[in-house]
Order: C-alpha cells, then sequence, then structure tokens
C-alpha cells in the first residue's frame, strides 16, 4: 500500500484542494483530482527527506482556527496602514530561533509566516536553527518574536511531537 499511496494525508489534502480550487463536484473534476492525488506524491517520494507524520491530528483544528483570525486581522492592519493617513512604517528583518525539529514542520511554520500579511519568511539558516523573517511594520523585535513562537510554534512542536 504505501508504494501505492506514499503519502495518504498528502494525497488527500491535494485531492480536497483540486475539488475546491474547480468548486465542482462532477464527475470529470473528481476523477482528474483524484488521478493529480495520487500521481503528484508517487512523483515527489524521492524529494522528501521524511514522511510527513502528525503525531497530535486533533490539534490541527485549533492551529488553524488562531491562523485564520490572524490572516484575517492582519489584512485589517495591513490594509490600514497602506490605505490609511501616511505614517512611518518601521520595517524590519527579524531573527526567530527555532526550536522545531521536524523538517515539514519549519516549512508550515514558514509558510504560516509569508501567509500571514505584514510577515514573510526570508531565508532558513543551513543548520535550521534561525529563520529570518521580514515584517512591514515592527514594534518591538522581541515581542513579535516571542508572539511567533508562543502562537504558532508551540502549536507546531505539538502537533508534529517536535
Amino acid at each position: 500500500m504505501k508504494r501505492i499511496l506514499p503519502q495518504p494525508l498528502m494525497s488527500l489534502c491535494l485531492w480536497l484542494g483540486w475539488l475546491l480550487l474547480a468548486q465542482s463536484l462532477a464527475p470529470g473534476d473528481l476523477l482528474l483530482g483524484a488521478v493529480l492525488a495520487l500521481a503528484l506524491p508517487l512523483w515527489t517520494v524521492r524529494f522528501w527527506t521524511e514522511p510527513a507524520r502528525i503525531r497530535r491530528p486533533h490539534l490541527l483544528l485549533p492551529y488553524l482556527a488562531v491562523l485564520l483570525w490572524d490572516i484575517t486581522l492582519a489584512n485589517l492592519i495591513v490594509a490600514r496602514l497602506i490605505l490609511g493617513p501616511v505614517r512611518c512604517l518601521r520595517p524590519a528583518f527579524i531573527r526567530v530561533p527555532l526550536d522545531l525539529d521536524s523538517d515539514l514542520a519549519i516549512v508550515v511554520l514558514a509558510h504560516t509566516l509569508s501567509l500571514t500579511p505584514g510577515t514573510v519568511s526570508i531565508h532558513l539558516s543551513p543548520d535550521r536553527r534561525v529563520l529570518l523573517i521580514h515584517a512591514l511594520d515592527v514594534e518591538d523585535q522581541a515581542d513579535l518574536v516571542a508572539r511567533i513562537k508562543q502562537r504558532y510554534e508551540q502549536p507546531l512542536k505539538e502537533i508534529f511531537a517536535c
């Protein structure tokens, strides 16, 4: 079964993602999504350094709820910064020390930060211990690092059991 379906969770996510993008449950879309969801993991399995293992999947829903809330709030804040009265932005490059051991958890954290408007992940140190990010408006760098570690990194450590 591992040879046919090397990453079952990835296949499920790909198939559901395809259906969401297609916005259709037509038989052709269901079939094409299933073919892609089965084929893509087979084609990419050799690039995966470690299998995707989510140790506590029940924690994914609260994490996604926090992420969606933060994305919504960040959109409003960035819109206010851009469309509001002219003010001096305080952009900054910030080094976030990482306590994550799993490559997948680090990737999820980096993508989480890039999905949140106003921040973008830029570079991961070769030893995978520091993530460099850019933030649009930073009042206190230490506070931002603490919030990232508390809101995102700590839940990811629990989800992936790092």
